[in-house]
């Protein structure tokens, strides 16, 4: 297991304060070891802080903190926004070392009473503690103040500007309409937990219910114009509105009959030929093509009679309606029908000033008498009550601030200031959002992508192997994209689509899919056998294009004979072709000749060889290897060495001031392998292949030829036989 971190520090007692640096990541940084160190931060050098600005979305790290840290809201935790945490915070509690603890509760000793603000937390925690039950405590923890209902749960008025059915007290009129208030216009939440209503709500109700009495007088002012059918009024217009399109169909088809031949008028009419064809069909199934037919037999004199017996059955329910409600005559005649649409002017344009709506549940009688009943300035002044609690609320607010920046502020320095979180392999800094499991390796450098095309421009500046992957998980709605950073092994099976799981910090796991690669170097022995596998990839292309190549051929020219002899008929007639002996001799020798100068340049390389002595062919066969693989491990140091996150947060929004390197020792830490035990077992699939002693025979036996031959170039044997 790694070590946690250590760090030498190198005191500058040239400055006006004795700050001590370290050695980390390839940078000197600020050290931050004790209190005064934090109650000095706003003297020290902004060119010495490894961060300038970092976003506040993308941080592991309590939302609630970032967003007391981010004072003027623009989404950027800023250095002056640090440094004035810094300066309240040591100022409001009487040991600055407290604060490397990243405790969640503070005793309330603690507290600097000589500073106001300090004095008011501390009476704010005594007060939070009483309402909860719990005098005498000598701590208070964000646990105690996050939960606002609890500790308002037993108050009246807290300060929200929200009552409840409970603020009226005894005063049952206005309980009753504060109930009234949250039925028809919603509830606002109180912070005791209950249901409640401000005065935004309340001014809409009564709004409304003055809104709906006028509209409802100016009805019976013009009662008659207004109401022309009555109290069935709206009924009757849901009829007509109901027949409206059918009407006025009929009574254009009869005019076209009038202007037609004089078979017109039975060409505009159902066809006989189309009723009997529904007699062979279940009619109860066919009502809707049905209500499509006109609605009587059209005639060119334009007269609608009214008798059920010659209506379209389809429509007979509302024109009986009709009837009842509108229109209880035997004829109906366009002009009539119009006359009729027209008496329903002025009760549209009544019910279109509609305005109150919300209330009209309510009774009419109480909606009209609420407005002058006084209870709207009573609820106003329950509103004022509550009100005049809000700086104890406030105070409250402060203190829950106050404690969460207690807890975090350390975290936050060692993620802003220095870097520390991020090289003590015992933690984890804010920006790395949790673990990818891919291809029998877990890499622990995993950031969110916040901002994709940042990243296209600049990740490719940090020298990492970068692998871009898109997090799923079908039981939630979101998706995300984060950058996994691979420091650790071989990448030849780490390719655009392939699969992993990816576990965030909370252990949710997602399913992570490699949409995008930056390739770089990741360790040095992968660099010694790259050009070998590149070499080896490409014979091997070559190979498998010559074979398909010549497959190809071979296949094209088979099926053209073949259908050249199915097509041409046998010539029994024809002489074979004589044997050209020259042609073949001359294929032959130039066969002969390739295979010879090759022979030679081998006979050539290994004449050369077995001329060296025997302690310079190990060194001729390690020359032969460095001179291949060693340009491009000599790259891969330079890059590894090189490695730098500094650009991947740079393009995430944050604003960095100095290099975060990863070189291969550290490097080596972020990604971790699989390590299986070794351990004998038996493979019921496993290959027979040759007993070892028999491998061991002929590798000793080569061995031995090797060592002959070598002996016998270099004249060994001529000691012995001379």
């Amino acid at each position: 297991m790694a070590k946690p971190l250590k760090l030498s520090f190198l005191s500058n007692k040239s400055d006006a304060y004795d700050w001590k640096f370290c050695r980390i990541g390839g940078v000197t940084r600020i050290k931050i070891e004790n209190g005064e160190d934090i109650r000095h931060l706003p003297e020290l050098d902004r060119k010495m802080w490894t961060v300038l600005n970092c976003p506040v979305q993308g941080l592991e790290m309590d939302a609630r903190t970032l967003q007391i840290l981010d004072t003027d809201h623009d989404g950027k935790i800023k250095v002056d926004e640090v440094i004035a945490a810094s300066s309240y915070l040591t100022s409001v509690i009487k040991d600055a070392d407290k604060l490397f603890e990243s405790s969640d509760a503070i005793a309330l000793s603690e507290f600097n009473v000589e500073n106001p603000a300090a004095a008011a937390l501390l009476k704010s925690s005594q007060e939070v503690l009483s309402a909860l039950g719990k005098e005498g405590e000598e701590k208070i923890s964000i646990a105690e103040v996050a939960d606002s209902s609890k500790i308002f749960a037993a108050t009246i008025f807290n300060g929200d500007g929200v009552i409840t059915a409970k603020s009226a007290g005894e005063d049952a009129e206005a309980a009753a309409v504060i109930a009234d208030i949250i039925a028809t216009q919603g509830a606002v939440t109180d912070r005791s937990g209950e249901d409640g209503v401000n005065q935004e709500k309340i001014d809409a109700f009564f709004k409304a219910c003055e809104d709906l009495t006028a509209w409802r007088q100016a009805g019976e002012a013009d009662k008659a114009s207004v109401f022309p059918y009555g109290d069935k009024t709206a009924d009757a217009l849901a009829v007509c509105e109901r027949l409206q399109d059918k009407m006025d169909d009929w009574f254009i088809r009869c005019k076209l009959a009038a202007f037609a031949l004089e078979d017109g008028s039975s060409r505009l009419d159902v066809s006989q030929d189309t009723i009997a064809a529904l007699g062979e069909s279940n009619l109860k199934d066919k009502m809707d093509g049905i209500a499509d037919y006109p609605l009587s037999k059209v005639s060119s004199d334009a007269v609608l009679s009214l008798d059920l017996k010659g209506i379209n059955p389809a429509w007979r329910d509302a024109v009986a309606a009709f009837k009842a409600l509108v229109f209880d005559g035997k004829e109906l005649t366009e002009e009539k029908w119009k006359a009729i649409q027209a008496s329903f002017a002025a009760y549209k344009a009544w019910m279109g000033a509609k305005a109150g709506a919300s209330v009209e549940g309510l009774d009419a009688a109480r909606v009209s008498a609420l407005p002058a009943s006084g209870v709207k300035e009573r609820l106003a002044a329950l509103i004022a009550e509550d009100l005049r609690y809000e700086p104890e609320y406030t105070k409250m607010e402060k203190l829950a601030d106050f404690l969460y920046l207690y807890r975090d502020f350390y975290t936050l320095l060692k993620n802003y200031v220095t870097f520390t979180d991020f090289y003590d392999v015992e933690k984890t800094a804010i920006f790395q959002a949790g673990r990818l499991y891919l291809d029998q390796r877990a890499c622990d450098l995993c950031i969110k992508v916040s901002d994709m095309g940042g990243q296209e421009k600049m990740a490719y500046m940090s020298g990492c192997f970068l692998m871009f992957c898109n997090c799923t998980n079908k039981t939630r709605s979101e998706s995300f994209t984060i950058i996994a950073v691979l420091t650790v092994g071989e990448t030849g099976n780490v390719k655009v689509g392939k699969h992993g799981v990816f576990y965030d910090r909370a252990g949710v796991p997602w399913d992570a899919t490699i949409t995008k690669i930056i390739e770089n170097p990741i360790s040095i022995p992968e660099a010694f056998w790259s050009p070998y596998r590149k070499l080896s990839a490409f014979i091997d292309d070559k190979i498998n294009k010559a074979a398909a190549d010549k497959d190809s051929k071979v296949m094209g020219e088979m099926t053209a004979k073949v259908g050249e002899g199915i097509e041409k008929p046998v010539d029994k007639d024809a002489k074979p072709q004589p044997f050209d002996i020259a042609k073949y001799c001359g294929i032959f020798a130039a066969i002969g000749m390739a295979v010879g100068y090759i022979g030679s340049f081998l006979v050539a390389i290994a004449t050369g060889f077995f001329h060296l002595t025997w302690w310079q062919m190990p060194l001729s066969i390690v020359a032969v290897m460095l001179l291949i693989s060693g340009p491009s491990m000599f790259l891969a140091w330079r890059k590894l060495r090189k490695r730098n996150l500094s650009p991947v947060l740079n393009a995430n929004g944050w604003a960095m001031n100095a290099n975060v390197k990863i070189n291969i020792r550290f490097g080596e830490t972020l990604t971790s392998q699989a390590k299986f035990p070794k351990v004998q077992l038996a493979d019921p699939f496993e290959k027979k292949g040759t007993p070892a002693w028999v491998k061991w025979l002929c590798g000793i036996i080569i061995a031995l030829a090797v060592a002959c031959a070598v002996m016998y170039f270099n004249g060994v044997f001529d000691k012995f036989f001379a």
